[in-house]
């Protein structure tokens, strides 16, 4: 029996079972109120179910794109979990009356879950960034820990997640059989293409991670703890790439507080449920 197969034949006992746990709506968005640990858990159970699925990590910028953008909040409302990126979004939880736990990158996941790989077994693929960064993250990795990384691809993607130069990349991650896909082209693109792709590389689950190829490889610093959880890493990225970030976060970001307010003003039991 290949790999796969004993993965889709795992039996639903309670490791395998979600973690009892709360969402939370914020805008057009379902959250789930999950702690990091949990996060990497519940990550591990969507693959060891053999169902496959996908991992968004929502912050203020794709909140404000989910109000205009028709595909991405169809690809959010396909999302089998979506943990909250961005210390803005854990207040404005707080202002909710249903508080998330803490903020989960997907930059972060990246070496939780390549641990989690190595000690499972799992086949990884990296797949987005510019032309050489994904190598860099992967011999980065590999350097670290024995993970077994299957694929690497820095395809070109049109807006709409489709890969430019047709499906063959795709195919190539099928082929590859992976367990777990890191998925590396930036919000919206990453979960248009992941939402495009699940259901020809299924039983893989395929993770968002925005930036974290970079920050892995080393070619982007990352903002240290103690900015992030002051909320100014947005300041901290804006500084180091003015002219790609300046219009997201100077003119587009703002509008979330007109998002926020609409939420509030809703009744509580429309804006939170049980996963």
């Amino acid at each position: 029996m290949d790999d796969a197969a004993k993965v889709r034949n795992v039996p639903h006992d309670a490791a395998t079972s979600p973690k009892p746990h709360r969402r939370v709506r914020i805008g057009r968005a379902w959250i789930d109120a999950l702690r990091f640990d949990e996060a990497v858990d519940e990550i591990e159970r969507l693959i060891e179910v053999g169902e496959g699925g996908s991992v968004f990590t929502p912050n203020v910028d794709h909140l404000v794109q989910l109000e205009s953008n028709p595909a991405f909040r169809a690809a959010y409302e396909g999302a089998s979990l979506c943990l909250v990126d961005g210390q803005p979004l854990v207040w404005a939880s707080r202002l909710l009356g249903a508080p998330l736990p803490e903020k989960i990158s997907g930059s972060d996941l990246i070496l939780p879950l390549a641990r989690r790989a190595e000690r499972k077994r799992w086949r990884v693929y990296l797949i987005g960034g510019v032309e050489g960064v994904a190598a860099e993250a992967a011999q980065k990795l590999q350097a670290e820990l024995d993970v077994d990384i299957v694929g690497i691809d820095a395809p070109d993607i049109a807006a709409t997640g489709q890969p430019v130069a047709g499906g063959a990349v795709v195919d190539r991650i099928a082929l590859a059989r992976p367990h777990l896909v890191f998925v590396a082209f930036g919000a919206p693109k990453q979960e248009l293409f992941i939402r495009n792709a699940l259901p020809s590389i299924r039983p893989a689950v395929a993770v968002g991670v925005g930036a974290g190829f970079d920050f892995i490889a080393g070619r982007m610093k990352r903002a240290p703890r103690w900015i992030s959880r002051s909320g100014f890493e947005w300041m901290f990225r804006l500084a180091q790439e003015p002219r790609r970030l300046a219009r997201r976060y100077l003119l587009n970001d703002p509008k979330f507080a007109k998002i926020l307010y609409r939420t509030m003003r809703e009744p509580k039991e429309a804006r939170i449920k049980p996963a």
